[in-house]
């Protein structure tokens, strides 16, 4: 099948330089497919005027230049690609997979233990539960690009910190709700931090700015402090598929 359902979206104006697309399938996966395919469209195909694509887990903020196209214009692209997007495709054809080091709890995961504590575990199944899943890249967030991921399989989910952090450094686990992510930059932060990976994400001389995309996998295991130490300061990439 090829196409979307005009159904399954909602085209809106959002303020006079933006346009928003929600998927409303009521499928959660579908919806997330078509609101990146429609942003990847878009950046392919590269229009005067279009300034740039925001999608999230069901939607996508159109960004564009009133000056140079018309927000009717911006409408008909927007047409245009879900005429052409298949919502029953696979975002990525050939997703890869990160293999992110995680030290567990100390000076690095100081939320470990009220994380066991508010959803009823002990701090080893904590990070048994952190390390199952391979989790999909649902859509990068902030600061710097940070993978943002559904999971882990905790009982209850896990709430925000009730006085966020002034800072918190570069490499942090984290997970809040039923979500888990990793700080690329040091930043502010309202997530509780179970851990930090000592690999470097962001790298700004590099586009785009981080290795993974919406689509990409990435799995956690755990690291002693020795190990720690040997990886610190490495890039993250990729792992190599067997020919």
């Amino acid at each position: 099948m090829t196409g979307v359902d005009r159904s399954d979206v909602l085209i809106a104006a959002c303020g006079p330089a933006a346009v928003r697309i929600d998927g409303v399938s009521g499928d959660r996966e579908q919806d997330w497919r078509v609101v990146h395919q429609i942003a990847r469209r878009l950046a392919a195909r590269g229009e005067l005027g279009l300034t740039g694509s925001i999608p999230t887990y069901e939607a996508v903020l159109v960004e564009f230049d009133p000056m140079l196209i018309t927000i009717g214009a911006v409408t008909e692209r927007i047409q245009d690609a879900l005429d052409a997007i298949d919502p029953d495709a696979p975002l990525t054809a050939e997703p890869r997979t990160f293999v992110v080091p995680v030290l567990y709890g100390g000076d690095g995961g100081p939320d470990l233990d009220d994380v066991a504590s508010l959803t009823g575990l002990d701090r080893e199944e904590v990070i048994r539960l952190h390390q199952e899943p391979e989790y999909i890249v649902r859509c990068l967030g902030s600061p710097g690009g940070s993978p943002m991921l559904d999971g882990p399989a905790f009982p209850v989910p896990v709430p925000r910190l009730s006085s966020p952090r002034a800072s918190v450094p570069a490499g942090v686990v984290s997970v809040a709700g039923r979500q888990a992510t990793i700080a690329p930059a040091s930043a502010p932060g309202g997530w509780c931090v179970i851990g930090r990976t000592p690999l470097t994400l962001l790298d700004l001389s590099r586009e785009p700015l981080v290795p993974y995309a919406p689509g990409d996998r990435i799995r956690f295991t755990r690291i002693d402090e020795a190990e720690y130490t040997r990886l610190e300061g490495r890039a993250l990439v990729a792992e190599e598929v067997a020919a």
